[in-house]
Formats: C-alpha cells, structure tokens, sequence
C-alpha cells in the first residue's frame, strides 16, 4: 500500500509520519510541490481508487488537522469508495472538538445545486456528519457529467439529480437524513419560512437567475449563505451574512448577451451566429416547436429591427410548408433550396448591406452532391477537425433522415390526446448535434466566416464550461472549512478564498468585506405583511401600511419581479386586488422612497406577501403588518444626484422627484423595470431574450 501526503508546505509531513507509524509496512511519500492542477498529470482526486490502494491525504486548513490513524484501522473494503466508508465520530471529535461536532451534527443545511462542486460538498458533508441536509436541483442526469460528477453513473442518466444524489449518498453514512427535491429553488413553495428552517444553505449554481434568488431568500431569511462557484482551474468560495458582508449582489455581475436577430439572419460575423441560427432557428423550425421568439435571439422588436423580425416569420412559415414533405426523397433538397439558395439570393438583393463587406455566396446543391460522392459515412466520428464543405453537405443529408425518421416514429406512437411531438437540441444527442453541425458549417461557408468542428460546436451550442473535477473537489472542501467557522459564530476569521492556477500560491484569500450601502439588495429592510390577496387591494398596502403605519410620503414607487405597479403618476392600478396585479401567497413587492426634499430617503423595503387566516374587520385592518421594522435611511454616499441618467445597477433608481416619461427608467435588482397595468398572475417575463451564453462572472458547471 502507498500513502502520499501532499501540502504547500513541508509541515503536512507529519500527517504521512501518523500513517506511517498506524501502517508501517507502508510506503509513505511526502511534497511539499504547490497545489496547482497540472493538465499533463492525474489529478490529486479520484473517486476510484487504483490497486493496490492509494491513498491521498489531503489537508487545506492547518487548524483542522486529520487524525488518520482510526481510519487506516478500518477494514480494506471500508476504504473504498463503492463500499460506503463511514469516518468514525472519535475522528471527526478528535479533528473538529466535541462542541463543534456536536453542532454539525445538530445542523440543518441546505445544498441548491447537485452538480460538479454539489457533488463534491453533499459527499463532504454527509461524511463531516452533519444532521439534516436537504439537497434542490431542477436537472436531469447527461452523459456529460459523467465525467466529473462521481455520484452518477451511466443508469442514471435522464434521472434527476437530486433524487441520484440523495441515494448515492446515503451509501456514505447510511445514518444521515437527506431530504431531496427535483424542483426549481425559485417556485414559490421554497419561501422565506422554509429558508429560515435552515442552520446554514450552500450554493452549488450554475445560473445568475438562482443564485441572486438565493442570496436573496437567504438575506431575507437571515441565514448565512456560502456561495461557491468554480470555472477551470479558478474557484472561489464566499460566505454572506446578512449586515456583515457583503452579498452576492454587492458587486455587478457580467451582463448576459444576446444575439440581435438582424445579426443572426442576415449578417453573421462569428461562428457561434452561425451554430445558433442552426440550434435555435432551423432545428426548432423543421422538427420542433415553431416559435416566433427563437431562443437565443434579442427578439424585441424596435424601429431598426421590425422588417427583420417579419421577414424571419415570413421565413419561418415557408419552411413550415416544406416540414410537409418530410421523409420524401425531396425534403433535404427543398430545405437545402430554401436556406442555403433562395434566403440568401434574397440577401444578396440587398446591395447596401454590402458596400463594406463581402456578400454572402450561394451554395450550388449539384456540385456539393457530386464532391460528396466521396465522403465516407464515418465522417461523423469525426470532432476534433472541421469538416470540408462536402462532408458538412453529407452529414446535412444524413441527419435530416435520420431526424425525419424519429419524427415519423414518434408520431406514429404518440397519443392523440397528447401534445405533438418534437426533437429538441441535446448537446448528447448525436442526431442533432450533427444536424447543427454541419448547417451551421455550410452558413459559415457563405459568410467567409471560420467554420467549427464537431467538438467546438457541441461546447458552444451546449453552454460548456471546462470543468476540473479537482478545482470542484478542492472548492467543496474550502466550503465545508468556511461552514466550520459560521457555525461556531467565527465570522471574524471567516475569509473569501480563491483558487487560481497562476501564482505562487493555489489558494488566496481575502477577508470579508462589510455590506455596500448602495446595494439595493442588502441594504434593504426585509418585512412581512398580512393580507388575502383576494380581498386586499394596493390601496390598502399603500395608504394602510405604508403611509399609516411606517409613515412614507407621496413620492414612492412599488415594484415586483415585472416591474412598476404603483408611483405617483400610475394610480390606475390602486383599486385593484393584489390577485389582479400577480401578486399572489409569498410573492415579493419593492417599496422604493423617492421623498428626499425634506431628508434623505429610506432604504428600500421588501414586503413578502403572506396569507392571514382572519378576515378583515372593523377592528383589524385589511393589510397587517407581521411586525413593525425600522426602515434606516440611505447614507448620502448611497444617494445619487438627480440627473437624467441616474440609474443603479444593484438597486431601484434614486433620483428623488421625478416624472417617469419612459416605461422603463427604474431598476429593480440590477433589471430594467417596466410599469405593470393590471395583469394576471403571469410573471411577465415572455418579452425578455432568452440567453443561450452563459451568465456570471464566475461560473459552476452544470
């Protein structure tokens, strides 16, 4: 047997000296090399260890030592992974004291995400010993997370995450209770009360969307929160806690991208413009659901842009016609006509477009038939190198048949009852991921634009961020050292840790910075009011709650998630019932005081909407306040100077009075917001892109 101890520093040496002395007829090495990654060597972590064994001792905090002398005494078979090894409570007492253990153990947890880092932290905990750990994800199993997230195997691909993870784990300690839930964090059961249920939540996300709800949840709760994320070789690990650090949304973070339509049909200059018209247009056009917002485009429709988004549609139907002929010997060729001849003919036709630039060429049908005569079948194996023009053409024809094929099966099968059926892009479907391949190659031919191979074009299309399942590992490991430190109430020592490739050190890390005053997600005040949504109108929330009780003046604004529903010039909207405006049991409204003549305006109010069980009456007002909160106000390096442009990027706008000329001159947590006449419970975001690129400064794979 062979035991490798490997620290940043000479010291971890005695840790192989324990080992050693509990195994001597071991062989103990022991390097003091940096813990840096190293792409040309296996990594430091593998969930399978090789025979004869070999075992890593791995230590990142020098004040929480592993003892492994009651480990090394166990059985052989207790040693691997597959085998469930429980770590003895005497080891985790010996490691962490007996108080801390026996907070862990006492412990209720939350893990949002059950992916690469997920993964990693679930095993972490259930083997630290903590109590209750409740783990959320909303996805399925793919074959591409085989690879780093060691909890799956090939059976359980297409099966949800959380459920896998859950009964995977339990293998680890057979005695922790594990609550799992496939669902969206963001559905409305996941409320403020079930947040605070929580001792302590763990983010493990891969979307901006979640992660703010999350951090908001978690503020609104006051329960600390561990936000984690890794991309590559770089992590990093944060701890947030309500009016001590800051948050997540304390600093901007990266604005997603999407593709403007006119570049996406008629002026592509990037590969990735050709591999989403293919995905996100032709696909969806020819074996799915029709649509007339196409993810991945910016489908607003402005002055610039409406000719474009109606020649889309008119394009879009022609091809619903040729969908009639599918698995006819005519299919591929009348689809080939229509985008790669007739669509771009018409382009061409548009000399203004091309005074600077090259027009696009025409594909000739007959003469890529003739040069593809040549092209072997096994071309498709082939992903590392972009395919000639020819092969694309014999994959274009290969995969529409195949497509037809499946789209013909699944009809034949389908219940008549039943929605229609339609193929959707699976970055792990090989059928159309071909398909978007090698349309997305012959566009780029008629573009002059640099074609991407196989292997490019599935990370691209499929949002891939290169994952290190040893960053993953090492990132859940640095969370669970930081949970130490929040559950013994040692914020002061808590720190924010990075992993970074370059350096002479693999770890940095930093000390928590204290909450911004201009965030408008921290440093608003969080409350809850009582109501029936379907009794209660806005009124009643404005004149009984607001000015009566917290005493604000005329000028304010109310927002929720779609955007203004109140301000002193959009009073329509002030008889209503709560139920009319979507505002519906655990929904969020933003209180916004934009009264600064007099002294400065308060901080922003979040008011979540809970059911009371009483009905109104003389004696009881309408809308109740769960508790009467002190609403601080804003700090005058928080307050903005009036200006025309005045605009936050954490928080609503600020700049005092003002007449709202536009529909959207107010932001709500980093979002454009627009005034919301009455509407039903639609949470009115249809009319906002769909991003296909990914969101986030620091990104977790999925």
């Amino acid at each position: 047997m062979e035991i490798s101890a490997i620290d940043k520093d000479k010291g971890f040496g005695v840790a192989a000296e324990l080992a050693g002395e509990a195994l001597p007829s071991s062989t103990v090495k022991t390097s003091s090399r940096p813990l840096v990654p190293d792409p040309t060597r296996p990594t430091f972590y593998s969930p399978h260890p090789p025979s004869p064994p070999h075992f890593l001792l791995f230590s990142l905090d020098r004040h929480v030592p592993f003892d492994p002398r009651p480990l090394l005494n166990s059985s052989r078979e207790n040693l691997i992974l597959n085998s469930a090894p429980v770590m003895p409570e005497s080891s985790i007492k010996r490691s962490l004291g007996v108080d801390l253990t026996r907070t862990i153990q006492e412990s209720r947890v939350l893990l949002v995400g059950a992916g690469g880092i997920g993964c990693e932290l679930l095993k972490n905990l259930v083997l630290t010993g903590f109590g209750e750990i409740h783990i959320i994800d909303l996805d399925t199993i793919d074959l591409s997370n085989l690879n780093r997230q060691f909890l799956f195997r090939h059976e359980h691909i297409k099966k949800p995450k959380a459920l896998v993870a859950k009964e995977v784990a339990h293998k680890f300690q057979p005695k922790a209770k594990l609550e799992a839930y496939h669902a969206n964090v963001m559905d409305k059961r996941f409320n403020v009360e079930w947040f605070q249920s929580f001792n302590l939540v763990f983010n493990a996300l891969d979307n901006l969307a979640a992660r703010r709800h999350v951090n908001h949840m978690c503020l609104a709760a006051a329960v600390p929160l561990i936000e984690s994320g890794t991309t590559g070789f770089n992590g990093q690990v944060q701890v947030i806690e309500k009016g001590t650090t800051e948050c997540y949304d304390c600093n901007p973070k990266e604005t997603p991208k999407a593709h403007p339509i006119c570049t996406i049909r008629s002026s592509p200059t990037q590969p990735i413009h050709c591999i989403v018209w293919g995905k996100s247009y032709l696909l969806p056009e020819l074996f799915g659901d029709s649509e007339d917002n196409p993810e991945g485009f910016d489908n607003e429709t402005t002055a610039d842009n409406a000719d474009e988004i109606a020649k889309l549609k008119q394009q879009a139907q022609q091809l619903q016609e040729i969908r009639d002929s599918m698995g006819s010997e005519e299919f591929p060729h009348k689809v080939f006509d229509k985008v790669f001849r007739i669509d771009i003919e018409e382009l061409r036709g548009m000399e203004g477009m091309w005074k600077e630039r090259k027009a696009p060429e025409i594909l000739d049908w007959d003469q890529l038939q003739e040069q593809s005569k040549s092209v072997e079948p096994t071309i498709v194996d082939i992903d590392q190198r972009e395919w000639t023009e020819p092969e694309a053409f014999f994959v274009f024809k290969d995969s529409l048949d195949r497509l037809s094929k499946r789209l013909k099966e699944l009809q034949k099968t389908a219940s008549s009852e039943g929605p229609a059926p339609i193929i959707e892009f699976d970055k792990d479907d090989t059928d159309t991921l071909d398909f978007v391949t090698a349309t997305a190659i012959l566009r780029a031919a008629i573009f002059d634009i640099e074609p991407k191979s196989k292997f490019d074009t599935k990370q691209m299309a499929g949002n891939i961020i290169p994952a290190i399942a040893t960053t993953n590992a090492m990132t859940a490991g640095l969370c669970v050292l930081q949970a130490f430190k929040v559950l013994q109430g040692d914020l002061a020592n808590s720190k924010m840790v990075f992993l970074e490739r370059s350096g002479a050190r693999a770890i940095n890390s930093d000390s928590l910075n204290p909450p911004r005053p201009d965030c408008g997600v921290c440093s608003a005040v969080h409350a809850q009011v009582l109501v029936d949504p379907e009794q209660v109108t806005l009124n009643d929330i404005v004149e009984g709650v607001l000015r009566s009780e917290l005493g604000y003046g005329v000028e304010l604004s109310i927002l929720k998630e779609s955007g203004v529903i109140y301000d002193p010039d959009l009073e329509d909207n002030l008889p209503k019932k709560l139920s009319e405006l979507g505002i519906i049991k655990d929904s969020w409204i933003t209180v916004v005081d934009e009264d600064d003549q007099d002294q400065d305006p308060r901080v922003n109010l979040e008011l979540f909407i809970n059911e009371r069980t009483e009905p109104a009456t003389e004696e009881v007002k309408p809308a109740v306040l769960k508790e009467i909160v002190n609403i601080p106000r804003k700090p005058k390096s928080a307050i903005q100077p009036a200006s025309e442009d005045a605009l936050t990027t954490n928080g609503a706008s600020s700049t005092g009075k003002r007449k709202r000329e536009a529909e959207d001159d107010d932001l709500t947590n980093g979002h454009l917001a627009k005034k919301v006449a009455g509407e039903s419970t639609s949470n009115g975001n249809n009319s906002e892109p769909i991003i296909i690129e990914d969101e986030g400064a620091i990104l977790i794979d999925d």
